[in-house]
C-alpha cells in the first residue's frame, strides 16, 4: 500500500520544505545541485512510499523562516561557532552534515547526508523510542543507524540504506516481510555488521554494535553533533536541568 497516498487522502500530510545550505569550506565530493536532486528522488521514490514522509528539498544560502533545514558544515566545532544546536532559528527540525569529519572517516558526504535526511523525516524531533517486547531495552527510533554503511545509488550518487517500520515490530517472523530497503536484515531489531543502535538502559544511553569491527571503528570517529549524541544529550539535560539552548541561537 502507498502510505503517502493514503495519508494524503486522509488530509493529514503536511509536506515540509527542507532548505539545504552549504557552509562547508571544502569540496563535498559531489556537485551540490546534483546531491540535492538525488536526495529529492531518494525521498520521492524510496523513503516516502515506505514511511509516508514526503518532503521538498531546495537549495538556499541560509535558513528560511518556517522551513526545516539541512546544513553542511566543516565539523562539529564549526556548528558550535555558528551558534546553532538541534533546531533552526524558528525551532524547526535541523540536520547537520559534517563534511571534513565525514571525509576524514573515509566516508561519502552523500551517504552521510541521506542518512541524516531519512532519520530527520522519520523522527523529526529526535524524541521517538520503542520498547522491545520481553526486554527492558528501549530503542531509539533511528531508521539508518542499524544498517549504516550499506548503500545504493540514486541518480548515480550513493545513498544510505534504511530500515522499514516492520523493523521495530517484534511480532514479525524472520524473513516474513521486508525489514530494510536493501533486504539485508532478516528480523526485527537485528543490527547489520556495519550498523549500530542506540538503546536506553539503566538510566543512560548506550550503543549496541553489529560487530566488534564496527565498535572499534565507531570509537575512532568524531560523532559529535550526530543524532545519537543529541538524543543522549537531551536525556542528560532533562536529568540535570541544563543542556543546549532550544531556541536555535545562543543569546
Amino acid at each position: 500500500m502507498d502510505r503517502t497516498r493514503t495519508l494524503k487522502s486522509a488530509g493529514r500530510v503536511n509536506v515540509p520544505t527542507i532548505v539545504c545550505v552549504n557552509k562547508a569550506t571544502v569540496p563535498l565530493g559531489v556537485d551540490f545541485d546534483d546531491l540535492i536532486a538525488a536526495m529529492q528522488r531518494f525521498v520521492d521514490d524510496h523513503v516516502a512510499p515506505v514511511w509516508g514522509t514526503p518532503a521538498k528539498l531546495v537549495k538556499s544560502r541560509g535558513f528560511v523562516k518556517g522551513k526545516w533545514a539541512m546544513v553542511f558544515l566543516d565539523h562539529a566545532d564549526h556548528a558550535h561557532s555558528l551558534a546553532y544546536h538541534d533546531l533552526t532559528p524558528d525551532g524547526l527540525p535541523l540536520s547537520r552534515v559534517f563534511v571534513k569529519a565525514t571525509l576524514k572517516d573515509k566516508k561519502l558526504v552523500s551517504v552521510s547526508a541521506s542518512h541524516e535526511l531519512v532519520e530527520m523525516l522519520v523522527d523529526p524531533a529526535v524524541n521517538m523510542v520503542v520498547m522491545k517486547p520481553r526486554s527492558k531495552l528501549v530503542y531509539g527510533y533511528e531508521s539508518a543507524d542499524p544498517v549504516e554503511d550499506l548503500t545504493f545509488r540514486v541518480n548515480g550518487i550513493p545513498m544510505t540504506n534504511f530500515v522499514y517500520p516492520a523493523y521495530f515490530e517484534a511480532f514479525h517472523k524472520p524473513g516474513s516481510v521486508r525489514f530494510d530497503h536493501l533486504g539485508k536484515i532478516r528480523k526485527p531489531f537485528q543490527i547489520h555488521a556495519w550498523g549500530y543502535q542506540g538503546i536506553y538502559k539503566d538510566g543512560k544511553w548506550l550503543q549496541l554494535f553489529g560487530s566488534a569491527a564496527k565498535r572499534m571503528r565507531f570509537k575512532l570517529e568524531d560523532r559529535r553533533g550526530h543524532r545519537g549524541d543529541r538524543r543522549a544529550g537531551k536525556r542528560r539535560a532533562k536529568k540535570s536541568g541544563t543542556g543546549p539552548l532550544r531556541s536555535g541561537r545562543r543569546g
